[in-house]
């Protein structure tokens, strides 16, 4: 059976100490996948390429499940989707030791998981470029 899912994804930046911006890519998976589609990828690569001096700066892969599953189970598929956009990154020349990883799991739900919206909004990993403080 194939998996299908939501290829939506967007951009978001959100202020740190005042000057500098943290940008936020999120990549939104269906229920239980961990694939990423070519118009993704493609998405992805692009977003990437518009980063300017992109080797300055820290950057972290947040993953994140619903709550449909086993504690256990939605652990690994928050490591799944890690390593599926982290191979992205790698793919585009950013060194695997560069990107720092946290799998939430079912774990601190950023939308509420008890709403349809709230579950597919959980469903995502969101790729995090910080950048450098001097």
């Amino acid at each position: 059976m194939k998996k299908f899912l939501i290829g939506l994804s967007f951009m978001f930046w959100l202020p740190v100490c005042g000057q500098e911006h943290e940008i936020i890519r999120s990549i939104y998976f269906g229920g239980g996948s961990y694939y990423i589609t070519e118009n993704q990828r493609s998405a992805i690569f692009h977003f990437l390429d518009s980063l300017p001096h992109i080797e300055n700066y820290q950057i972290s892969i947040s993953s994140h499940t619903d709550n449909i599953g086993g504690a256990q189970y939605n652990q690994w598929l928050s490591q799944m989707r890690s390593e599926a956009v982290l191979q992205q990154l790698v793919d585009k020349q950013i060194p695997r030791e560069k990107v720092l990883i946290k799998n939430n799991g079912l774990h601190n739900p950023y939308f509420d998981n008890q709403t349809h919206i709230g579950r597919l909004s959980n469903r995502r990993v969101d790729i995090i470029f910080t950048p450098p403080v001097f």
